[in-house]
């Protein structure tokens, strides 16, 4: 690794939520954030639910997000490689994304070896047992005939109608105080834990949960939560030697 760069990991910033107004806050904080990093970044991952709602026609894609795409863009355009998760709301990413702003698109955990240390990194979202009822929603939503279909409806409609009900289905700041049980109970942390059994990792940092959380597993291996951009405005740092869960002031 390249002598005083660093890796950044961020997730769930949700733009687009609940408003255009409160999410133009937050995409400005989020560029601004991008903007005092480049002169230090090697890489970013952008792990998951970036956007509350994506999805890319052939020829249309959703308004907004301009400042946040542009900064994207100039941070690929000077060599700095930016690595876009899908997560469950932005799972409809086609190649707009890599082709206009250049990011590395990756729709399922990876496992990666940086400066000499091992890390699985993946949104989180379908991990591990249980939560059936969101696996079966999962393979409604990538069935290429199913998209086929909602891509003949006309783009006013079709991303009228997933924005408000992406919007619709929770309260983001509720989920985060009301699930919350304690880390024994996250199933993130018993999913790492377990995978833990069949394959050493040095490093497992996920999105999803909305919780910043860093948790010692072992003696060889931390357990990152990303928390996220609507209420914690956290993220992740690597500098070669040790990855610390900082909030962005």
């Amino acid at each position: 690794m390249i002598k005083n760069k660093k890796i950044y990991f961020v997730s769930d910033a949700h733009l687009g939520l609940p408003t255009y107004e409160k999410s133009l806050e937050r995409e400005k904080l989020l560029v601004k954030w991008l903007d005092e990093i480049k002169s230090d970044a090697k890489e970013i991952y952008l792990l998951g639910d970036i956007f509350d709602f994506w999805y890319e026609y052939k020829k249309v894609i959703p308004r907004g997000f301009t400042r946040f795409l542009g900064k994207i863009s100039e941070l690929t355009d000077n060599g700095i490689a930016v690595y876009f998760f899908t997560g469950n709301h932005d799972i409809w990413v086609t190649d707009y994304l890599p082709k206009e702003t250049g990011v590395i698109l990756h729709r399922e955990p990876v496992t990666k070896i940086i400066n000499g240390k091992k890390f699985f990194l993946a949104h989180g979202d379908g991990l591990g047992s249980g939560d059936k009822g969101y696996k079966r929603l999962k393979k409604i939503f990538t069935n290429p005939v199913l998209q086929w279909l909602f891509s003949r409806i006309h783009p006013n409609t079709a991303l009228k109608f997933g924005q408000k009900w992406s919007n619709s289905r929770r309260d983001i700041e509720s989920l985060v105080v009301e699930n919350f049980k304690g880390v024994d109970k996250e199933h993130l942390v018993i999913y790492a834990k377990e995978k833990l059994k069949h394959e050493h990792f040095d490093y497992m940092i996920f999105g999803h949960r909305h919780i910043p959380l860093d948790v010692q597993l072992n003696d060889n291996c931390q357990f990152i939560n990303l928390g996220d951009w609507i209420t914690h405005f956290t993220y992740a740092v690597f500098d070669g030697d040790k990855l610390e869960l900082k909030k962005f002031k």
